[in-house]
């Protein structure tokens, strides 16, 4: 191979990890873009991974979810919402959902088809049941972060054992005086968080606690 040959492979080379690494950039770019705004977010819904809808009461049309084919990111809290919509079972790369500060009472049953959810806010649900809603959350076999922050909980369901996969649950600002013996059966459970409970000040002696996980108060 002569001299003009090699710097033209190199040129070459050269060429196509220049242009590698800048589709590595838009493609991070755009990952990380976060759309407020459901018109704009529908014009090029392929392209979405973070739709932040809080705050607006908005509808998403049945016929749309499925257009959000790369969605990892979703927000509507504070939207009030009576009802989780069905087809929300469509976004089957979504990894984190705030459903914090609506009205709605149950999730509907497809939800359990949400199979790469990691994390779930449940905050600021005073109408939430989360005894009835237990199943449905735990065929969510991905899931390993709960928020239950600020729902008015008093105590844990029984069959709160069927969470087994979380690691994180986050239980603040709740009226618990101590902590749920519920959680021991939590194998995978790695921290807790109780932080602005009423939980005794007798309880509050850290050393003498063996749950097998970090408390944090």
């Amino acid at each position: 191979m002569n001299m003009k040959s090699t710097l033209i492979m190199l040129f070459v080379s050269l060429l196509s990890q220049l242009l590698m690494s800048q589709t590595i950039t838009v493609d991070s770019a755009q990952i990380n873009k976060e759309y407020s705004n459901l018109e704009e977010a529908l014009k090029n819904p392929e392209k979405v991974y973070r739709l932040n809808l809080s705050n607006q009461k908005v509808q998403v049309p049945k016929d749309a979810w499925s257009k959000f084919v790369n969605l990892e990111f979703l927000s509507f809290k504070n939207d009030h919402l009576e009802e989780i919509p069905q087809e929300i079972s469509l976004l089957k790369k979504l990894k984190v959902l705030d459903l914090s500060g609506n009205d709605f009472t149950t999730l509907p049953k497809s939800f359990s088809e949400l199979y790469n959810l990691e994390e779930l806010f449940l905050n600021d649900e005073k109408k939430f049941n989360l005894n009835a809603n237990i199943d449905i959350i735990s065929f969510l076999p991905r899931l390993k972060i709960l928020h239950l922050e600020n729902d008015s909980l008093l105590k844990l369901p029984k069959n709160i054992f069927k969470l087994n996969h979380l690691e994180k649950l986050f239980l603040n600002s709740n009226i618990f005086s101590e902590i749920p013996n519920e959680l021991r059966s939590l194998n995978y459970l790695q921290y807790l968080d109780m932080k602005d409970n009423k939980i005794r000040p007798e309880i509050l002696d850290k050393e003498k606690l063996n749950f097998g996980f970090k408390i944090n108060f």
